[in-house]
């Protein structure tokens, strides 16, 4: 420990801790743009910077360590001005058309400039131009772009990808896609990261709420929700709902008043998933174990992720055939919901328009997909929404979704369990199917946490459990970073396991690139929270227990890995490619 004097308070605070964070234990908070603790600690934005008492220049709090004795002065005149210059010099080479900017409201630098009492520009403004595809899910906008660093940091250390890179020096210095190539032709695994981790505008989603906006106000559309388990965690955060009130029940009823034709949930297709996923994965146990020239490898990994699909498609493709052919619970409810719920109905597969609600920018991609198509050529899924775009056509209908009450989610599809419900966190796919695969080998259930050893936070993490009298080793890894060394680790041989569920983003869909931003906070953990207790209190816990999925085996597909099951449920990931 070491005594500092911040402000004229005197405090005792580690030696190795930073003036930021000293300040901040003494609840002084010093302005910053560039900073994200561990990860982006280069002082860039210079915003941070702070007077300390011996010292010829000012400092930037971020990445400098107090020493016993520092005198630290965080708002003199000198440090004010320099703030303030600094600022100006960002808002001169920044497009500043905060009125049409998807993070008016929610924008760092706009908060900082206000608290600076900005309201000018003494510098000339140069803002730089970008070609973009802007029919990608994600959408860069140079004009915006604070070269902070941050979506550089985020895609390399995070994801291991490195899709974002500094190009040029000093003054004509710019953030843009490896090698200066079209988004199109690099490897990104359009996680969406690199926009939860943006401070300003320059990243976003593609925005498709117009799209959706059209089809509820076509009498010829039959329009039909799915909201994925993740969302039920935050799509209240913005709106200024706690997670009680912020309900799917709530969240249902909005939908509904904005002219969706029927709202279902996601859970029931997580729990269809893993049925189809689960009797996948004891097929190839069985067949592996047989032996022989054909026997199929291990371990078997999801697929429910796209954004991990699409990072093993291109970094890893000898793994290919080892991931799963089950396709994703969203894109699983939208076959179902066009064939079997659409004949229910009496509609027509081409007047179904199935929307889905993620936490997630890469499930827009997967929507897409040549292969995510019906027997007409439609698409599965219409629309992939994020959270944040269903938070701004909420407030584009002018809603107060403090005076809407819960509504059920419509049935036969909007029925989920507890392991249905914890998709949306890592580790959760993992012990969703260890129930049902439990009971599929011993014809009882286990007990319901029976498999919580796959829970944590650690990047890759595994366990071994006993499949009556079968050793089963499972890893779970979540973040891309730690996908690509658990996949390093196989390839070398070092590690050996029969079933691998990866999820691209750090905590799980819970913390998805489609999620509510808060600059510098990561809520994975709390979401988690949600979900768990959610699983806990459900009157239901297994997958293979949900009524509406043994009704839909009963009256339509017959049983998992079926021969309807294989064309509507299952996917090719070889029948479409990766740079």
């Amino acid at each position: 420990m070491v005594t500092i004097t911040i402000d004229g308070n005197v405090c005792e605070v580690p030696a190795n801790m930073t003036i930021l964070e000293a300040a901040a234990s003494v609840g002084i908070k010093i302005p910053t743009l560039c900073y994200l603790k561990d990860l982006n600690e280069v002082g860039g934005c210079r915003v941070c910077v702070v007077e300390v008492e011996g010292a010829e220049h000012l400092v930037a709090a971020c990445n400098n360590t107090v020493l016993d004795g520092m005198v630290v002065h965080t708002n003199t005149p000198k440090v004010r001005a320099a703030r303030m210059t600094n600022v100006e010099l960002l808002l001169s080479q920044h497009d500043s058309s905060c009125t049409s900017c998807v993070r008016s409201g929610n924008c760092t630098l706009q908060t900082v400039a206000n608290d600076l009492g900005i309201y000018r520009l003494p510098y000339k403004k140069h803002v730089e131009h970008n070609s973009w595809d802007r029919t990608f899910p994600l959408i860069r906008d140079n004009e915006k772009c604070i070269r902070c660093l941050r979506c550089i940091q985020v895609c390399e250390k995070v994801q291991g990808l490195g899709v974002w890179d500094l190009t040029n020096r000093a003054s004509h210095a710019s953030v843009d896609v490896r090698g200066r190539k079209p988004i199109t032709e690099v490897d990104c695994a359009a996680c969406g990261q690199c926009i939860t981790h943006c401070p300003v505008g320059a990243l976003r989603e593609r925005d498709d709420t117009e799209r959706v906006f059209d089809a509820m106000a076509d009498p010829n559309k039959v329009v039909m929700f799915q909201i994925a388990p993740a969302v039920r965690t935050s799509w209240g955060e913005e709106l200024g709902l706690s997670r009680e009130e912020a309900t799917v029940e709530r969240l249902c009823s909005l939908l509904h008043a904005m002219g969706a034709s029927y709202v279902f949930d996601t859970d029931f297709s997580a729990d269809l998933t893993i049925m189809e996923e689960g009797s996948e994965l004891l097929h190839r146990i069985a067949e592996h174990d047989a032996g022989g020239e054909d026997a199929p490898a291990l371990p078997l990994m999801t697929s429910c992720c796209p954004g991990w699909v699409r990072y093993v498609k291109a970094r890893y493709p000898q793994f290919v055939p080892q991931v799963s052919t089950s396709k994703s619970p969203q894109q699983m409810f939208g076959a179902m919901a066009k064939t079997h719920y659409a004949d229910v109905l009496g509609v027509e597969a081409k007047d179904a328009f199935c929307v889905s609600v993620m936490p997630c920018v890469a499930k827009k991609t997967e929507a897409a997909l040549p292969t995510m198509v019906g027997e007409s050529g439609d698409p599965d899924v219409d629309v992939a929404l994020t959270v944040r775009e269903v938070v701004r056509m909420i407030r584009a209908s002018h809603m107060d979704p403090a005076s809407y009450e819960d509504r059920e989610l419509d049935r036969p599809l909007g029925f989920g369990t507890g392991a249905g419900v914890i998709f949306g966190t890592t580790g959760g796919v993992m012990e969703a199917a260890l129930r049902s695969a439990y009971f599929l080998v011993v014809g009882e259930n286990p007990a319901p946490d029976a498999f919580k050893e796959v829970r944590g936070c650690d990047g890759w993490r595994e366990a071994v459990f006993d499949l009556n009298g079968r050793e089963l080793r499972v890893a779970i890894a979540h973040g891309l970073a730690n996908a690509g060394k658990l996949l390093d680790a196989l390839e070398r041989g070092a590690v050996h396991y029969d079933f691998v569920e990866v999820m691209a983003c750090p905590g799980g869909c819970v913390g998805g690139g489609g999620q509510p931003i808060h600059d510098g906070v990561e809520l994975a953990d709390e979401r988690t929270a949600v979900l768990r207790a959610l699983d806990h209190d459900a009157q239901i816990r297994f997958s293979h227990e949900n009524p509406d999925v043994a009704a839909c085996y009963r009256d339509f597909l017959g049983e998992p890995l079926s021969e309807l099951s294989e064309k509507l449920l299952h996917t090719d990931h070889t029948a479409w490619d990766m740079p």
